[in-house]
């Protein structure tokens, strides 16, 4: 008996909010009996987070070789904000009534975040608690997790907007004969992009080897490196494939030029600015299978990923009736209802006043997905409001011909 239920509202149909805008919305507690509180609070957090363990050998005072398994941690914290919605800290004991009540909060976000990453051994998340303080009784938790962005305008690096052009060439020995040269040249024209956008590939083939090219393979990786700084300074790193399709073959003394296309799909912009824990960056990996005992050989593009895509790159218009239309919880998706995300506007972060031409994204959960948001400062009896587990939203643009063509095998 109590809690019957609890929402956090946000005034952003995403639940998605820039860096330096603020959070409105309002918290709705229902009980099914009278319940006695010294007061409401709301917490608003933001913190990245690493962890992972290493194991080694170590050996004891008696001369034992023993398993040692090392807990590593990173943390920091971007902002704390919290305070009573109801009651205070020394006021006295209040019985709420059956039934539902409602208590309204906002936010200012710092203007210097980063933006939410999930990701294999940390996170960047942004969390709204709130908390019965009850007397002589545990404290009744119930937390969500939205999302935040930091602005990455692709317009403000000329180096993105250049055209990219990978060359790698090898000459293959046999019986001390050496073969013509097996060329690849990859070239994008740019090597900055958005979510949604089109990455396009061309690939020409020169084999003038004596050896068969089976395939030449790309993929979109997404390359991170974690730190630590408890109880020792470490660092590990990951790359995920986010997309990857191939070409060929080309035998030798054959030429080919390929056309290929790539879809991005929702992703966290580049380099976590602000976050000292968490580095990330992308690149196009670009490998040339080859036939026989000879070793394959590799090359790579970085790419940039922004918010707000170049200008010469128009996204298509959005069609209106995609977008949500009203504010939602994360307990109820968007309705039919008329109206829209009171003080929260997408314009001006999304490069809207800037860049009139580009229409403004859609926000779209990423893949990539935290398994559960119970923090190391959560207990036992914090509830998780909505799904368990966590997926945070990347401004997403509409492109003309935005469907990539199939894989190849």
């Amino acid at each position: 008996m109590g809690i019957k239920g609890c929402e956090v509202q946000l005034d952003n149909p995403w639940n998605t909010y820039y860096a330096g805008q603020t959070v409105n919305g309002q918290v709705k507690i229902t009980f099914d009996s009278p319940k006695k509180v010294r007061g409401i609070i709301i917490r608003f957090l933001g913190e990245a987070n690493t962890e992972w363990t290493e194991e080694r050998n170590v050996t004891t005072s008696e001369g034992k070789t023993e398993n040692e398994i090392t807990s590593l941690k990173g943390h920091e914290e971007y902002f704390k904000i919290q305070y009573y919605l109801l009651g205070g800290k020394n006021s006295s004991e209040i019985e709420l009534p059956a039934g539902t009540h409602t208590y309204p909060f906002t936010c200012a976000l710092p203007a210097n975040l980063p933006s939410s990453f999930e990701g294999e051994f940390g996170h960047v998340r942004y969390t709204i608690k709130v908390t019965l303080d009850r007397p002589w009784k545990f404290d009744q938790d119930m937390k969500m997790a939205f999302t935040v962005i930091a602005p990455v305008d692709l317009n403000l690096n000329p180096r993105v907007k250049e055209q990219f052009k990978l060359e790698l060439e090898k000459s293959f020995c046999c019986f001390c004969c050496r073969s013509g040269p097996l060329a690849v040249i990859t070239s994008i024209p740019q090597t900055g992009y958005v979510s949604g956008q089109i990455l396009p590939i061309t690939c020409e083939v020169d084999n003038t080897s004596n050896v068969n090219l089976t395939a030449v393979k790309f993929e979109l990786r997404k390359l991170v490196t974690f730190h630590t700084n408890q109880p020792r300074s470490e660092k590990r790193e990951s790359k995920v494939v986010i997309a990857q399709l191939s070409v060929g073959p080309v035998n030798a003394g054959e030429s080919h030029t390929f056309s290929q296309q790539m879809e991005i799909p929702a992703l966290p912009p580049t380099n976590l600015l602000n976050c000292g824990i968490i580095a990330l960056d992308y690149d196009l990996h670009v490998e040339c299978d080859v036939s026989g005992p000879h070793r394959n050989f590799t090359g790579k593009i970085p790419i940039t990923l922004g918010t707000i895509p170049l200008a010469s790159n128009k996204p298509q218009a959005e069609d209106p009736s995609l977008a949500p239309t009203q504010p939602v919880s994360p307990v109820s998706p968007p309705g039919d209802g008329v109206g829209g995300a009171l003080g929260w506007n997408v314009a001006d972060s999304a490069g809207g006043a800037l860049y009139p031409n580009i229409p403004p994204p859609q926000f779209v959960e990423t893949e990539y997905r935290a398994p559960k948001i119970i923090g190391r400062d959560d207990s036992e009896h914090t509830q998780i409001i909505g799904d368990n587990t966590f997926a945070p939203r990347y401004p997403t643009f509409q492109f003309k011909n935005a469907t990539a063509p199939a894989i190849s095998p």
